[in-house]
């Protein structure tokens, strides 16, 4: 195996374009809560500028530190359900990916230290919520979608922490946690072999696939039908309504989906999820500018 498949492999491990979506929903968080100050002024950065930075600079590296010990531990699933995985595949050693998975959360923890100490509080729990996951509970029925529909979600809730304001972004992290949980409900439902074969006990397996697809489905209605609250608030404008509508419709589809093809629906739903990420930087440059 050569040094450039080594290299390749680790930063596979990161799932880089995850890890840059993850920094770009701090980003977000951050934004709405403060809107035009996160911006540079012309007298260089200010200070909710630096911070949103370091911030967003933090979750891209955590999550991809987070998504490489996952990896670590998945490594006895991945041969059955990812076999082109890089520790499966042999490009990366199982202690090289531990090692590496370190590396990443050391110097995202670096970053986080110019934060506000409520920023670095969830920066903490979230690391070690992200280890415990998958130590523990990664199988566990519920408590593992739960737990990652947190994670998902509380880069909009770290964003807004960062710039001193958490409760702007706390619309944001319910409804991406919502969305998040329905997808990881998904997701169980297209890897259940793989699963069942190495003993884990997932939702679908506990309850059936139809069952946690009916429940994946409640839980994406639910987001839908929140959405508009930022609106009925007065936080955004009619532009994030006209903004949002298309990843409703996109997420409603998927739920529908998913019970037939439950791989298309967790990549649409991902979709609609992107989407409604931008539907808030639509509604808050509207205000902005209005």
């Amino acid at each position: 195996m050569s040094v450039h498949d080594r290299v390749s492999g680790l930063v596979e491990l990161t799932r880089p374009v995850n890890a840059v979506v993850a920094g770009v929903l701090t980003f977000i968080g951050a934004f709405v809560a403060v809107g035009g100050d996160v911006t540079t002024t012309a007298g260089g950065l200010t200070a909710p500028a630096v911070r949103t930075a370091a911030a967003a600079v933090t979750t891209v590296l955590a999550a991809g530190g987070g998504n490489v010990i996952n990896d670590y531990f998945d490594r006895d699933i991945d041969r059955i359900n990812a076999p082109d995985r890089p520790i499966p595949r042999g490009a990366v050693s199982p202690r090289g990916a531990l090692v590496f998975s370190v590396v990443l959360f050391g110097v995202a923890a670096a970053f986080a230290l110019v934060l506000p100490p409520l920023a670095i509080g969830i920066a903490v729990f979230n690391l070690v919520a992200l280890w415990v996951y998958t130590e523990w509970f990664k199988g566990t029925p519920g408590f593992g979608n739960l737990l990652v529909a947190y994670l998902g979600g509380s880069t909009f809730l770290f964003g807004g922490a960062a710039v001193g304001n958490p409760a702007a972004s706390a619309t944001l992290f319910a409804l991406a946690a919502l969305s998040t949980v329905s997808r990881e409900i998904i997701k169980d439902v297209e890897d259940i072999e793989g699963d069942r074969e190495e003993g884990l006990r997932t939702l679908p397996l506990a309850i059936g696939e139809r069952r946690a697809l009916v429940l994946a489905t409640g839980a994406l209605v639910v987001a839908v039908l929140a959405s508009p609250i930022p609106f009925l608030r007065e936080t955004l404008g009619v532009a994030y309504l006209v903004a949002v509508a298309p990843a409703d419709a996109l997420m409603l589809y998927a739920a529908y989906e998913s019970f037939s093809d439950p791989t298309a629906s967790q990549n649409h739903l991902k979709y609609g999820m992107f989407v409604a990420a931008a539907a808030f930087i639509v509604g808050r440059v509207a205000v902005l500018l209005g």
